[in-house]
């Protein structure tokens, strides 16, 4: 079907355009492919004034979820939410699926310094082409100015190891990549699983190191996970902080020889089901919608059942509804999961539970959790499950002010007390609800769960304020 060129004169809340055109610009270096894939979003909720921008994919990425899917748009300009319109400007992927990613091995070696501005200035009459007719000024030469944005993490090369379906997240990638460290010397490996749903949230990541230091290719060295009880994930340790909460509750319970209990609602990799079972000694209970998922943990990411690590799979709202009404009727004694496992050692309530969960679709307003998880009911659930000196750590990723208020609001009125996080990314937010009102008893003994929480913690435990 040819294309219109009238279509792109009115903003339209959500369209998702994209094309191919011939690459007249193969002399600018950044261009290497004989075809340019043009993407063009018109933002969810369009500002005005009208202010549209453009972004150039980088070289050796175009594959790349981020870049080529509707949804990785959806996310790139849900960053920029005084935008309406957002042009994507790149080489036309040759493959469908992302693989490797790494700049070392452009084709001329120069295309990472190449002249943005040369490459800005002949990409304008195309995008002129593309402008609505409410970002026509009428004064000056009667154009809007069109920005370039810079796209920058602190990935320096990548590796697809694998590429999975799950029934209920779809599909899903595991990949290696090398960071910049933060210290501006070394360098950093780590394995991470994302979700296609969801291409620019990093599910779950852990440290990894080569085995081999001496490469150019990551497909040339192996890798092994390194297990030194640290969180790398930026929201995995303040969720962790969150428990300084009822750390005088959790020290004397460790202190009598009793395992804390975690429910944990969302499983991903198993990182912080793996932290809180070996580092701080809990019973943990994960719940997990896809079992794929499950597979991939085990597989990939070093994540062991056993007796201090219980895993079922289900909807995570099903199951906490279900456990609620057991709870209330006969507590966990002799119940027992679907995939055979007997819940008697979790007794009758959990001391916490950490929920950890995507939205699926970031249209909704919240990236992370699903919304359904902010109902009545569902809160209600939640605080039944809870002992009474227990709390619910949620990990929140709102898309703007007013969706996270009306969170704030949904939780005070169901328990006793709320404290936040900013995990200071711009991004993500930990929520921590009391089931009751705390008693804020000093710790005078430096226990050794007490000093483990303070050492992975950091200066989170500072920064935790009542809401």
């Amino acid at each position: 079907m040819a294309l219109d060129p009238t279509a792109f004169k009115t903003i339209v809340p959500s369209r998702y355009i994209t094309f191919t055109i011939p690459n007249l610009l193969l002399h600018l270096h950044h261009f290497n492919a004989s075809q340019l894939r043009v993407a063009v979003l018109d933002s969810p909720a369009p500002s005005e004034p009208v202010q549209i921008a453009a972004m150039l994919v980088p070289i050796g990425r175009e594959s790349d979820w981020y870049f080529s899917t509707e949804q990785g748009h959806l996310q790139l300009i849900l960053n920029f939410p005084q935008l309406s319109r957002l042009f994507l400007i790149g080489n036309s992927p040759t493959s469908t699926h992302p693989t490797s990613y790494n700049p070392l091995l452009c084709t001329d070696g120069v295309a990472s310094v190449a002249d943005s501005s040369v490459v800005e200035e002949n990409l304008m009459p195309l995008l002129i082409e593309l402008i609505p007719r409410s970002a026509f000024c009428r004064t000056g030469d009667g154009l809007c100015e069109i920005p370039f944005l810079s796209y920058e993490d602190e990935v320096i090369r990548s590796l697809v190891l694998d590429r999975c379906v799950g029934e209920f997240v779809g599909e899903m990638l595991i990949e290696d990549v090398e960071l910049e460290s933060e210290d501006g010397g070394g360098r950093e490996f780590r394995r991470r699983l994302r979700f296609k749903r969801m291409p620019n949230l990093v599910q779950t990541q852990i440290k990894i190191r080569p085995k081999n230091v001496d490469f150019v290719n990551m497909e040339e060295v192996e890798f092994e996970i390194v297990d030194d009880g640290v969180l790398v994930h930026p929201y995995l340790t303040p969720m962790v902080a969150g428990l300084s909460v009822i750390r005088s509750f959790l020290d004397a319970k460790i202190g009598n020889g009793i395992k804390p209990k975690a429910l944990c609602l969302g499983v991903g990799g198993g990182a912080l089901l793996g932290f809180l079972s070996s580092q701080l000694g809990f019973q943990v209970l994960g719940i997990e919608a896809d079992n794929v998922v499950l597979e991939v943990a085990r597989r990939y990411f070093g994540l062991e059942r056993g007796n201090s690590i219980r895993l079922c799979v289900g909807d995570a709202l099903d199951m906490i509804g279900k456990f609620a009404t057991q709870v209330e009727s006969n507590g966990f004694h002799g119940y027992v999961l679907e995939n055979g496992e007997h819940l008697n050692d979790f007794d009758d309530k959990f001391d916490v539970i950490m929920v950890d969960l995507d939205a699926t679709d970031s249209n909704i307003g919240m990236s992370a959790p699903p919304l359904a998880f902010f109902q009545k009911s569902a809160l209600f659930a939640i605080r039944t499950l809870l002992s009474k000196d227990g709390v619910v750590i949620i990990n929140v990723i709102p898309s703007d002010q007013t969706s996270y208020k009306l969170v704030i609001t949904e939780f005070k009125e169901v328990f006793a007390e709320l404290y936040e996080i900013d995990v200071g990314n711009e991004d993500n937010f930990v929520l921590i609800a009391s089931a009751s009102e705390i008693g804020h008893v000093s710790v005078h003994r430096q226990s050794k769960f007490l000093k483990k929480l303070k050492q992975v913690s950091g200066s989170f435990l500072d920064s935790i304020r009542l809401i």
